[in-house]
């Protein structure tokens, strides 16, 4: 029984130090804030809220607040921001919110 002891510890160290080499320098990125939606502005322009998100400034997470944008000359459809993997550089990129085509 003794002789398994150190077997099981370092197994289990090896499988804790595996989650470690993800390759992924980023700490995971916060849950959203959540936002009061202030009322938009006055304006003879259509406008859409678009919500606020979290973008990372090269040592930690900056929340970027929600903003009214206007909507004028473009389609209804709103495509909401996400962060993607760029597989060729394993790394992540905030892709800002826009309207469809």
């Amino acid at each position: 029984m003794h002789r398994r002891t150190p077997i099981v510890v370092l197994l289990a160290a090896g499988i804790g130090l595996a989650g470690c080499a993800t390759g992924n320098p980023y700490p995971p990125v916060p849950p959203p804030r959540t936002e009061t939606v202030p009322l938009p502005p006055v304006s003879g322009t259509p406008q859409l809220w678009e919500p606020g998100h979290w973008d990372w400034n090269g040592h930690g997470y900056d929340w970027i607040a929600g903003q009214w944008i206007p909507r004028d000359g473009h389609s209804n459809t709103w495509m909401p921001g996400y962060w993607a993997k760029n597989p060729q550089t394993d790394s992540w990129a905030w892709q800002p919110g826009h309207f469809a085509p």
